[in-house]
């Protein structure tokens, strides 16, 4: 009795045995490298730049008739809490929706057609410190720079490639870095075919002040502003070229 008693304890014992190493990996090494290889989500924080000219409202929620907390200034970083991805608005030609952002400790939100991956340019940047800055984080952005015209009148041209798609992006930093009058607001996508527009503040030196804007079925194709005095003629363009914005200044010294 007791011999059996014993011979079934053995045959437990191996049973238990048995189990557990056929539930054991058979390379450990393997099994922690496959769980360690596996990716570690990090949490990051985006940030965007404010681009309107006057500022930009930081509102408690997310429609434009909310109470104002504060005025986030031109060039400000913003930290971005949450985004909009819809267009869900359309403030004179220019589409967005209301991100969700940090700022001066105040969480709030701000309309994202003005907000921007692209640092807006520094008061009295010329185009090629800009460039020079923005390649830093935007590599493909670029400049050329040509001279010509005859000893008389001496003529220079400018080409920037921004890398954004974004009309209004492009517009608002051709009218800092080339100090195209804040009288011209960008213009609206939809519209007649060609139009233009003529300075409401005109110098007196001013013989031609005024900006061209070429439409097809209510898309923009190009934007020109044309200053003329009887010392210099400026002629500005903004299009598109493979995917960016170009802009393209031609200054010819009379």
């Amino acid at each position: 009795m007791k011999t059996k008693a014993l011979a079934i304890a053995a045959l437990t014992i191996i049973t238990l045995f048995t189990s557990c190493e056929k539930n054991t990996p058979q390379n450990p090494e393997i099994a922690l490298t496959q769980i360690s290889a596996q990716p570690i989500a990090e949490k990051k924080t985006a940030s965007l730049y404010v681009t309107a000219a006057s500022g930009l409202s930081l509102r408690q929620y997310n429609n434009l008739k909310s109470q104002k907390l504060a005025v986030m200034p031109y060039g400000t970083k913003v930290e971005i809490v949450s985004l909009e991805l819809n267009n869900t608005m359309n403030i004179s030609g220019v589409k967005g929706g209301m991100h969700q952002v940090l700022y001066n400790n105040k969480t709030g939100f701000a309309f994202s057609g003005y907000l921007s991956e692209l640092f807006p340019p520094e008061p009295g940047a010329n185009p090629k410190m800009y460039i020079a800055d923005l390649q830093n984080t935007h590599p493909t952005a670029s400049i050329k720079e040509f001279t010509g015209g005859t000893a008389s009148e001496p003529s220079s041209t400018e080409t920037l490639l921004i890398p954004t798609t974004k009309w209004h992006e492009a517009y608002l930093i051709a009218q800092k870095l080339y100090d195209i009058p804040r009288d011209f607001a960008m213009p609206d996508p939809k519209g007649r075919d060609a139009q233009v527009i003529n300075s409401t503040n005109k110098p007196l030196d001013a013989l031609v002040r005024e900006l061209q804007v070429t439409r097809l079925d209510n898309t923009l194709v190009e934007i020109v502003y044309n200053y003329t005095t009887t010392n210099f003629k400026q002629h500005l363009s903004i299009s598109t070229q493979d995917g960016m914005m170009k802009i393209t200044q031609h200054f010819v010294v009379l």
